[in-house]
Formats: structure tokens, C-alpha cells, sequence
């Protein structure tokens, strides 16, 4: 059976909420939780964009049971590795052992912030290769010296570590970055249905480990309303991955999706309250191999209804997937 998750949106709520949302989304019975990393929202009128990682930690503080994840943070721009490690070992520690660190390669949209340039695309997945390595080792205890192609560590150590490690994720999108995967990982992301993504990652070591899928959906008893909501918030989704890590801010999105219309966005994201097409949204993932598969309600004030709606009716479908 297909796990089914809930997505906190940084860039569509404020810290507070996504907290109360989390906890709701814990009473609703959903199984896993994951939290975008974002500097920036994709367009102004999600408007929002809090530091990720107080909200997990008071997150964890605030729920007991549903497991936390990153989906995803960039471990080497706008953060360096070292300090992603540090992160993630408190946060494990923080949730009890409910975290996992989601990573990616990242968008120019949130590491361009640091000035630092924004490399081409193989150079971003050899300076994740080089992070991975960097935060196992630290996780592993000791003192870690490193030297590499782009990154120095001097002489550094975490002084407060979890008895498990937190599990490491890569988001996929292509062949490199499979194969990275199934290598140093102990689950693999992706936003797309694609098998051909999961079967790369088998292919180079990924076999059985946990696979997981997001998909945006828009709850509202009037469809017109919701598909209208979501043209607004999230016509930037409709948009092929090489763009959306490329464009520098709200503004290039807006402009690159000037003429995606609100019927484009409905075909692509269930919109309303139809339980069967959100059903048929998910199926996908799971017949291509997604072990679990978040979901991202779009509309930062419109969380509470979905919450309730997903517990009386939507999880109960999905469950029978």
C-alpha cells in the first residue's frame, strides 16, 4: 500500500501555520510529512517563504507521531554541507528518530541569494556528490577533514548525534542523477510518475529502498474557485524542471507562465472536490513504483478544510489504492 504524506508549502503559509497545519495533517491520519526549503516563493501570490528548518524544529516539538522530511534542501549554496549535518542531527534528535534529510542539487530561485553565481547543471550534481559525502562522514562521529573540488571542512565534528542517523534522499530528474541515487542514498525523490527514474535508481542500488512522489492538488467545494486558486499559486508546476532550476526569482516565473491558462492548470492538477480525480492523480505514482506520495494542497489558508476532507474521505480512497 502506497504511503500517503502532506506537504507543508513554505512558500504559500507562515511558520506558525505550517506548524498547525502539520498537526493536523498528524490528526488526519496521513503518514508522512514532508517541508519544502525555500528563500523564495515560485510566484508573489503565494507569498510566503520562512526559514525551513525552525519550522521543523517546532514541528517535532509539536507532533509526536508523523514523520518528518526536507523535500528538498540544497546542501551546497546557500548552506554548506557541515552545517546541513549539524541540522539534520538535531533535527533527528529533536523528533525522536522521525526525520529524514531530503537533498537536491537546487534552484537558481533560492541559492542565487548568496551571490555565489549559479553553476551549470553537471556542476551542481558533482557539488552534491561531494556534499553527501561530507555529511556521512560527519554523521559516522569524529573529526572530518575535508579538501575537495568544491568544498573545505577544517577540522570539524557534531557533538550532539542521533543513535540512527537520519536516512539521506536525493530528488531525481535524470540519468546522473539515478545513478548518484542509487548509490549514496537511502531513498530516492521525484516529482514526476515516471518508472523509468525508479528504474535507474534499482539499477545502480537503489533496490528496495523507499521511493517518493509529490503531487498538487487543489480541495475546494466550488471547483471553479479552486481551479481559479490554483492558476494563481501554482501555474509555475506546469513547467519542465530544467526551466524552474534556472529562472532567478517570482518574477521570471511569472513571466515564463504568462500564458499557461487556468484549463492548462486543471488538467494537470485535480481541482475541486471530486474524490476519484484526486485518486487517478496519485495512481500514477503508484503504478510506476512510488512507495509514498505526498500531497500539496494548494492555498496556505486553505488547509483546514482539506485536512478534514482528507480524513473523512480522501485517505480512506487512497488507502485502496
Amino acid at each position: 500500500m502506497v504511503q500517503i504524506g502532506y506537504t507543508m508549502m513554505t512558500e504559500q503559509a507562515g511558520p506558525r501555520e505550517l506548524v498547525r497545519h502539520v498537526v493536523g495533517a498528524e490528526r488526519a491520519g496521513f503518514d508522512f510529512s514532508v517541508t519544502s526549503d525555500h528563500y523564495f516563493p515560485w510566484l508573489e501570490s503565494q507569498g510566503h517563504a520562512p526559514y525551513a528548518w525552525s519550522v521543523l524544529g517546532a514541528a517535532a516539538q509539536a507532533t509526536s507521531r508523523i514523520p518528518l522530511m526536507t523535500y528538498v534542501t540544497c546542501p551546497t549554496t546557500r548552506y554548506h554541507p557541515a552545517v546541513v549535518a549539524q541540522k539534520a542531527a538535531t533535527m533527528q534528535l529533536l523528533s525522536e528518530g522521525r526525520f529524514r534529510l531530503g537533498l537536491g542539487s537546487g534552484e537558481n530561485l533560492n541559492e542565487h541569494v548568496v551571490g555565489g553565481g549559479w553553476p551549470a547543471a553537471h556542476i551542481r550534481l558533482e557539488m552534491l556528490e561531494e556534499a553527501v559525502e561530507i555529511i556521512r562522514a560527519l554523521f559516522a562521529g569524529g573529526y572530518v577533514n575535508h579538501h575537495g573540488a568544491h568544498f573545505d571542512v577544517e577540522s570539524a565534528k557534531l557533538w550532539d548525534l542521533p543513535d540512527q542517523p537520519p536516512p539521506i534522499g536525493i530528488a531525481v530528474s535524470g540519468k546522473r542523477s539515478c545513478e548518484l541515487a542509487g548509490q549514496v542514498a537511502d531513498l530516492v525523490i521525484a516529482t514526476e510518475p515516471e518508472a523509468e527514474l525508479l528504474d535507474a535508481f534499482d539499477q545502480h542500488g537503489g533496490s528496495g529502498k523507499p521511493k517518493v512522489g509529490q503531487v498538487p492538488v487543489c480541495y475546494d467545494t466550488d471547483r471553479d474557485t479552486a481551479v481559479a486558486r490554483a492558476h494563481e499559486q501554482f501555474r509555475w508546476s506546469v513547467g519542465p524542471w530544467p526551466v524552474n532550476s534556472e529562472l532567478p526569482g517570482p518574477a521570471g516565473f511569472d513571466g515564463a507562465t504568462r500564458h499557461v491558462r487556468p484549463e492548462d492548470v486543471a488538467a494537470a492538477i485535480p481541482c475541486g472536490a471530486d474524490v476519484d480525480a484526486f485518486v487517478e492523480a496519485v495512481k500514477p505514482y503508484a503504478q510506476a513504483g512510488f512507495t509514498e506520495v505526498a500531497l500539496v494542497q494548494i492555498g496556505g489558508g486553505h488547509q483546514d478544510a482539506f485536512l478534514d476532507w482528507s480524513e473523512q474521505t480522501l485517505l480512506p480512497a487512497l488507502r485502496r489504492l
